[in-house]
């Protein structure tokens, strides 16, 4: 067996089994060498592209697809950033507003305050200062980035892309990137999309971040909804493990189901209900939501998702080391732990600080955990988050700082 560093695991095929096929009978579709550098030298500086040279080209043998096997490696959290506003609404805020008490909410959901940014402060602004903080982390300029994806529900608008607001503020000039629209699953589902990146070595740095300026469509009269959002912001930077390591994103298990899309929206501003006078005096740009059925929901799914990724792997809720869930309600965390029977004393759990942010849950309950020192390199953690469309997901990494 041959192995390429960083690019090809190879089975040398026997003699026997080398250009083999006669004239007239159906031909095993070889694949040669030179085709092997040919599909990787495409960029003369690719990483994978200086393996591939290195090929003894004259001395080429033809061989079966299925004995080539890509080795990739894996994508790694190389640092974690967030940034919230200062200003604070607390639940006594809250009782002056709607028919609310504290205990009530810190009962039924587990929140104390939530950050609310100041009018005219925008999604952009929020991940612009999380992403300049991952900046005086860790040594990278912000030229070398290659892609950012920014999660959001929350856009400063609806083109152009949050994301070449922030390619601007933080002087990404040699970036690409987008938004991805999937409510609270978006950080996780975005740090998918940029491992995908990472992993097939296109991009050697890339920007995720979750984003949301939810005060923007809360609406304050409604108690269900205003004591759940706050605002805030997280970044993360991907970047491919060192050789030999096992940090990394291991696997992940996402899942949308649609049948149930109105329990949780924003009914209006799309194309099927343009803003219109009607659309706001019916409060249609506000959070809808059907609290029984998203609370049932995520109660289930939730679980359902991690435990799914668990069983893949051969692993059971005791093996994790660190559970970072996605901050939605305390009493939704409390029965995913024990659907999948982990230590409290395991599980990330900062909503009574920051609220519910959306997009930026996950990033938010990753600074907390490393702030106070419970998560450390070689960890094993599992992150978990739900939310509307419906959607779900998690994600196995080992930590790797």
């Amino acid at each position: 067996m041959l192995l390429l560093p960083g690019m090809l695991k190879v089975t040398k095929p026997a003699a026997s089994d080398l250009n083999t096929a006669k004239t007239g009978q159906e031909r095993t579709p070889f694949l040669g060498w030179n085709q092997i550098v040919f599909a990787f030298t495409r960029a003369a500086d690719h990483p994978r592209a200086r393996c591939a040279l290195e090929l003894p080209i004259g001395k080429c043998k033809r061989m079966q697809p299925s004995e080539i096997e890509i080795a990739m490696p894996r994508a790694q959290i190389a640092a974690v950033a967030t940034y919230v506003p200062e200003n604070l609404l607390t639940n006594q805020d809250l009782e002056k507003l709607v028919d609310t008490t504290d205990q009530w909410i810190v009962e039924r959901t587990g929140i104390k305050c939530r950050h609310i940014a100041d009018k005219g402060l925008a999604t952009s602004d929020l991940a612009t200062e999380a992403a300049r903080k991952i900046f005086s982390q860790i040594a990278i300029d912000p030229a070398e980035i290659e892609l950012i994806v920014v999660a959001t529900i929350t856009p400063d608008m609806l083109f152009p892309a949050t994301a070449c607001l922030v390619e601007k503020n933080i002087g990404a000039t040699n970036a690409w990137g987008f938004d991805l629209s999937i409510a609270c699953s978006g950080f996780l589902f975005a740090l998918q999309v940029g491992a995908q990146f990472v992993e097939t070595g296109r991009h050697k740095n890339v920007l995720v971040i979750g984003a949301d300026v939810m005060s923007s469509i809360v609406d304050y009269t409604d108690r269900q909804t205003c004591i759940i959002f706050g605002d805030g912001s997280g970044a993360a930077l991907l970047k491919p493990a060192e050789e030999g390591s096992d940090g990394g994103i291991i696997d992940f298990v996402h899942q949308i189901d649609g049948s149930n899309t109105e329990a949780l929206c924003l009914p209006a501003g799309g194309s099927r209900h343009p803003a219109s006078h009607e659309t706001v005096d019916k409060h249609m740009h506000y959070i809808h939501q059907d609290g029984q059925f998203v609370f049932k929901f995520a109660t289930r799914k939730m679980s359902e998702v991690c435990l799914k990724l668990l069983e893949k792997h051969g692993l059971t809720g005791s093996d994790i080391d660190v559970f970072i869930p996605h901050q939605a309600n305390l009493r939704i965390i409390q029965s995913a732990v024990g659907r999948m029977q982990i230590d409290m004393n395991k599980v990330v759990v900062n909503i009574d600080e920051y609220g519910n942010t959306t997009d930026a849950t996950i990033p938010l309950a990753i600074e907390t955990a490393l702030r106070q020192g419970r998560l450390k390199k070689n960890d094993l953690v599992l992150m978990a988050t739900m939310g509307a469309g419906f959607s779900a997901g998690a994600s196995l990494v080992r930590w790797s700082y």
